[in-house]
C-alpha cells in the first residue's frame, strides 16, 4: 500500500510540474517583459504548482524506495507534451508520440521491477552523508571545470559543455532528492537534521542554476542528459548505501533484465520528447512589405518563431526541466 501511495503521489506531482510549465510557458508568450510577467497572477500560481509539486515529490520519498520514485520524474515531460500541444493547438509530432510511448513502457517496466518493498525505513548515516556529499561536490566541480573548458566567442557553453553542466546538474538534483528522503524520514530535528537541510536546499539550488548554464548550448542534448542523469545518481545512492534492489531474482535474474531494458527504454524516450517540435509553415515566416526611397516594393520572408529557433513546445520542456532540476 505504501508503494501504491507513492507512486500515486509521483503521479500528481509530474501533472503539478507538468501545468505549471505550461502556464509560465503560456504567460511569458503573453508578456513583453520580466517585470510584466511577475504582474500576472498566472505566473504566481505556476510557482504554486511548483511548489506544490516539490512537496509532493519529498512525500514520495517517504513511502517509496528511490530506486521507484526518482524515475517517475520522467512523467513530467510525458503530461507536458500533449498538455503543451492541447493549449497551443499544436500537433504533436510522431517522434513526440514514439517518446511518450517509450517512456511509459520504460516507467512501468522500472515499476514492475522496483515495487517490491514498502516505505523505506533506512536513511544516509551522518558520515553517509558527509561522504555522498563530498563525492557529489567533488563531481561537481570536475564536470563544471569541463564544462566551462571550451566557450564560444559569445560566452556561451560548447555543446560538449552544456552535456559536461547538465550531467552536474543531474548530479545536484539526485544528491538533492536522496537528502530530502532523509528529511522526511528522519528522527526528530537536530543539528545534524539541520545540516542535512542545508545540504539539500544547496544541492537543489545547484541543480537549478547548472542546469541553466546547461541549456546556454541547446536544449535537446542538455535535458536528456539531466533528466537521466538525475535518477541514475539518486538510485545508485539507494542500492549501493540504502540496499534498495529489485525484485524477480535481484540485478543477476529476471529482475535485473527487466530493470534494465525499462531503463533504456525509458532513455529513448526521453530523448525523444527532448527533440524541438518542427515548426508549421504558418509560424517559419511570414511576409513583410515595405516601401523605400523609391517606391520599390520588396517582399522578404520574416521568421516569426525567435532567433534561438526552438518551437513553444521546447519552451515547455525546458521550464519542466528547471522544475525537476530542483528536486
Amino acid at each position: 500500500m505504501t508503494v501504491l501511495l507513492a507512486v500515486g503521489l509521483s503521479l500528481v506531482s509530474a501533472v503539478c510540474y507538468a501545468t505549471a510549465a505550461v502556464v509560465q510557458e503560456r504567460t511569458a508568450a503573453g508578456t513583453a517583459s520580466l517585470r510584466s510577467t511577475l504582474a500576472r497572477p498566472s505566473w504566481w500560481g505556476s510557482v504554486a504548482l511548483n511548489g506544490g509539486g516539490a512537496l509532493l515529490h519529498v512525500v514520495a520519498l517517504r513511502f517509496g524506495p528511490l530506486t521507484l520514485v526518482q524515475p517517475l520524474g520522467a512523467l513530467s515531460l510525458v503530461v507536458a507534451v500533449p498538455l503543451g500541444a492541447l493549449v497551443t493547438r499544436r500537433r504533436t509530432s510522431r517522434a513526440q508520440w514514439r517518446g511518450m510511448a517509450l517512456t511509459l513502457v520504460g516507467l512501468v517496466a522500472l515499476l514492475a521491477a522496483t515495487a517490491s518493498g514498502g516505505a523505506p525505513v533506512d536513511t544516509l548515516g551522518t558520515g553517509e552523508v558527509l561522504l555522498v556529499s563530498l563525492a557529489a561536490a567533488g563531481a561537481l566541480v570536475a564536470l563544471v571545470r569541463l564544462g566551462g573548458s571550451g566557450r564560444r566567442a559569445g560566452g556561451g557553453a560548447t555543446p560538449g559543455g552544456g552535456l559536461a553542466l547538465a550531467a552536474a546538474s543531474g548530479i545536484a538534483s539526485g544528491v538533492g532528492s536522496t537528502l530530502a528522503q532523509k528529511l522526511a524520514v528522519g528522527s526528530a530535528p537536530s543539528w545534524s537534521l539541520a545540516a542535512v537541510a542545508v545540504l539539500t536546499v544547496g544541492f537543489a539550488t545547484a541543480g537549478v542554476l547548472l542546469s541553466q548554464k546547461a541549456y546556454r548550448s541547446g536544449l535537446g542534448g542538455p535535458l536528456a542528459v539531466l533528466t537521466l542523469v538525475n535518477p541514475v545518481a539518486a538510485s545508485a545512492i539507494g542500492i549501493t548505501l540504502l540496499g534498495e534492489g529489485v525484485q524477480y531474482g535481484g540485478f543477476g535474474g529476471l529482475g535485473g533484465l527487466l530493470a534494465l531494458v525499462g531503463a533504456v527504454a525509458a532513455a529513448r524516450g526521453v530523448v525523444l520528447l527532448s527533440l524541438p517540435q518542427a515548426r508549421s509553415g504558418t509560424e517559419t515566416g511570414q511576409e513583410v512589405f515595405a516601401q523605400d526611397a523609391q517606391g520599390v516594393r520588396e517582399v522578404q520572408g520574416v521568421q516569426a518563431a525567435g532567433a534561438e529557433g526552438v518551437g513553444k513546445l521546447t519552451g515547455i520542456v525546458n521550464l519542466t526541466g528547471m522544475s525537476r532540476a530542483a528536486l
